[in-house]
């Protein structure tokens, strides 16, 4: 048996959350993308990358493709720079992926964040009213919606910008599936994507994700990969419609991701050239989110996300 393999088959996850018996949390999803959550007033709660492993895990913890820790931002020196220059960020989203490794944030996490600090009577945002949180990849805005929660996800950017202007791609990408390697684009919503277009649903539910597609080259921190069929016509009313399948890094396939949706409507409106649209709609298979380019204060283009937000159930670790 492969060394790794061994170590997986002897690792008792009961084991490594004993430690945390006794542990409130509660589990929500933001289209089909999951979260184990756990408020942490006090920063006194230490999750080891095993614990974060253990919780997710589908057939023996909780499971969740990620684990989100609300806790103070003045509690956390990411959290005390953030609180220099804004410091209505009183709270911090301290995301961890799947398998444990930390993540710089995450858009559906974003609105499930916000929805479980209302249910546990840590904010109060009225419908209409927005909240400013710190996450790793930046302060982020959220308005509370009739239907939701819309998040500022701050300025996009390309990872590659000289290979995404001259040639409209910067990287080649293989997945099980496909016959050959596909261009892509790669772009930083404050966490790194890589989105292939493909022409048709056959080759987008041909595309086998039980393994991290190979991107050549990879961005410096890895990279969360898109593959995404544009609708025809692509823009009916005003709205273009892009339908998304997504390899997250540390996790694997996911129903939704919201950073990657807002990533996969970066690239799709590049190569669409002038005219395309503004707002989007992006099937996930855990539903619909919304994408929308906005010019922020500063005079960069913005990206905001919208979307519904769950809490399915809150215990206590036995």
């Amino acid at each position: 048996m492969d060394e790794s393999l061994a170590v997986a088959a002897d690792r008792n996850p009961s084991a490594d959350t004993a430690a945390l018996s006794g542990l409130k949390f509660s589990k929500g999803h933001g289209t089909g993308n999951d979260f184990v959550l756990v408020a942490d007033p006090n920063g006194a709660l230490a999750l080891a990358p095993e614990q974060v492993a253990a919780l997710c895990d589908r057939h023996r913890g909780i499971g969740g493709d990620g684990l989100i820790r609300a806790v103070p931002s003045r509690l956390l020196a990411e959290g005390q720079e953030l609180l220099t220059r804004h410091p209505d960020a009183e709270w911090f989203m301290d995301y961890r992926n799947g398998d444990g490794s930390l993540s710089e944030m995450c858009g559906n996490g974003v609105r499930v964040f916000v929805h479980f600090l209302i249910a546990e009577g840590l904010v109060d945002l009225p419908a209409g009213e927005s909240l400013t949180i710190g996450t790793r990849g930046g302060v982020k805005t959220i308005v509370r919606t009739a239907s939701g929660y819309a998040v500022d996800m701050g300025p996009w950017e390309f990872i590659f910008p000289g290979e995404a202007t001259a040639r409209a791609m910067d990287s080649l990408v293989s997945a099980s599936g496909l016959e050959v390697a596909r261009p892509a684009l790669s772009v930083s919503m404050g966490n790194p994507h890589t989105v292939v277009a493909l022409a048709e649903l056959a080759e987008l539910e041909a595309t086998q994700l039980f393994t991290a597609p190979h991107v050549d080259p990879t961005p410096p921190q890895g990279t969360n990969v898109e593959f995404v069929v544009p609708s025809e016509p692509l823009v009916h009313d005003g709205v273009g419609t892009i339908t998304m399948r997504v390899h997250e890094r540390g996790v694997g396939e996911t129903q939704s991701c919201g950073t990657g949706a807002c990533a996969a409507a970066v690239a799709i409106r590049h190569w669409a050239g002038q005219g395309a649209p503004d707002v989007w709609n992006v099937h996930v298979p855990g539903g619909v989110v919304g994408v929308k380019f906005f010019l922020g204060a500063e005079g960069h283009e913005h990206v905001e996300l919208s979307g519904p937000a769950v809490i399915v159930a809150s215990g206590t670790l036995s």
